[in-house]
């Protein structure tokens, strides 16, 4: 089912998301929504608060292939890239953001199996982006020459 996107000014899209600690039927289908909704508005991401859900759950939908981080957490970040970002919670703006060149995190999947993942380049801006969705964080917290997207 694709769901809305929660837009900037909801006060979800501020909270620190809560640890998932229970995988089974509802996380699935959560995961199953987020993947409709990211393919649906063409995005290259999304996080569980962006469609009003309190969890640490994020989808990544990239040329790498589609991602599904539960309770994802940074070992290291190394590098840095300059680069235009947008935010389907941000509708019609786009950005600068400075974010690391290659990251490397630990995981779950939808089983609460754990994984680790080295990302480098438009995969390791993604899961930036993503990740500081689960923090409270939105792109334009540290973005530079914040503009219209049309522009």
């Amino acid at each position: 089912m694709v769901r809305d996107i929660v837009q900037i000014g909801n006060p979800i899209l501020r909270k620190k998301c809560e640890k998932v600690t229970e995988f089974g039927k509802e996380l699935s289908s959560l995961l199953d929504d987020m993947k409709e909704t990211v393919i649906a508005y063409d995005g290259a991401g999304l996080a569980a608060p962006q469609i009003g859900v309190n969890l640490r759950v994020v989808v990544i939908n990239v040329d790498e292939g589609y991602f599904e981080l539960v309770n994802p957490v940074f070992v290291w970040q190394k590098g840095e890239q300059i680069g235009a970002e947008g935010c389907l919670s941000v509708r019609g703006k786009q950005g600068t953001v400075v974010r690391p060149s290659k990251v490397k995190i630990l995981f779950q999947d939808r089983n609460g199996d754990k994984f680790s993942l080295v990302a480098r380049d438009f995969l390791a801006r993604a899961i930036c982006h993503e990740l500081d969705h689960l923090d409270g964080i939105i792109y334009t917290d540290k973005a530079t020459n914040v503009r219209n997207s049309e522009d």
